[in-house]
């Protein structure tokens, strides 16, 4: 995806995507579903070449050289929209909530950094509170479960978001698990350094899954959506997983999150 002219006038407002580094490398479909979306909501859409990663995993792992390093390449692309876009809550709370405490104490960056945070929404959060869109035309015949992913939910509040937006998808069914808001055990590092704890709690994620009976399981953020997606594969669960953004711009015909891009091309695995 190539910028666009950002100073063309009588439009909407203009928007920055910030593609996460897993969506860019493994689920691309998600950005674009992203853009179609935003642009149905009246959106110019601009997606910054310098962009690389928000700097989480150098941030939770102590980095904080590389950490700097990385957010203000980050501040840099992006400061010039009017909003910043990301379709993971947990990306989007790196730039919202962690930008500002890691410039802190620094005169140049710490503004820099706040009015960046100011302006960055979750996806799913953006298209319901911000710039609504008036419908939804995909339409699934489904029962799907949400996920609420940690960073999403407790830095940004993203709770009622996507099921508001989910709940327009003609033929699409929801059931709410009980356990939604617990953690699946990604954590990115936290996965690799604790797997066996990471494992557990993925496991008690997935028992829930398969007790709404839902098709599929959707979500926000694609780390927590891979880790769910792996698990229950490894189980032998037919239950699929995909991004609430894939499903709201109708492009469903992709292979669920975690299959081969030359299997099930016909969309949804038999359910017989």
């Amino acid at each position: 995806m190539n910028e666009t002219d950002k100073s063309e006038p009588g439009q909407g407002p203009r928007v920055g995507l910030f593609v996460t580094c897993l969506v860019d490398l493994m689920r691309p479909s998600i950005g674009f579903a992203a853009v179609e979306l935003l642009e149905k909501a009246g959106c110019r859409i601009d997606v910054p070449e310098s962009q690389t990663c928000c700097g989480q995993p150098a941030y939770n792992s102590g980095d904080m050289p590389d950490t700097i390093a990385i957010a203000k390449n980050t501040i840099t692309a992006f400061e010039g929209f009017d909003y910043v876009v990301a379709p993971s809550g947990s990306c989007a709370g790196m730039l919202k909530t962690h930008y500002p405490e890691v410039f802190r104490d620094d005169p140049e960056w710490s503004p820099r950094a706040q009015a960046l945070a100011a302006k960055v929404y979750e996806l799913m959060s953006f298209l319901a509170d911000v710039m609504p869109i008036d419908s939804i035309e995909a339409e699934l015949d489904a029962s799907a479960t949400y996920h609420d992913s940690c960073a999403g939910l407790r830095e940004l509040g993203v709770k009622n978001q996507p099921r508001q937006l989910l709940g327009k998808v003609g033929g699409l069914s929801m059931t709410e698990g009980e356990e939604a808001e617990r953690c699946c055990g990604f954590g990115g590092l936290f996965c690799i350094k604790y797997s066996d704890i990471s494992t557990g709690m993925v496991d008690t994620k997935v028992d829930d899954l398969e007790q709404t009976g839902a098709d599929m399981v959707l979500g926000g953020d694609l780390g927590c959506l891979m880790n769910i997606a792996g698990r229950l594969q490894r189980r032998g669960s037919r239950i699929e997983a995909r991004h609430a953004a894939e499903v709201l711009a109708g492009m469903t015909d992709l292979p669920p999150i975690g299959e081969p891009v030359n299997k099930s091309l016909g969309g949804s695995r038999d359910k017989g």
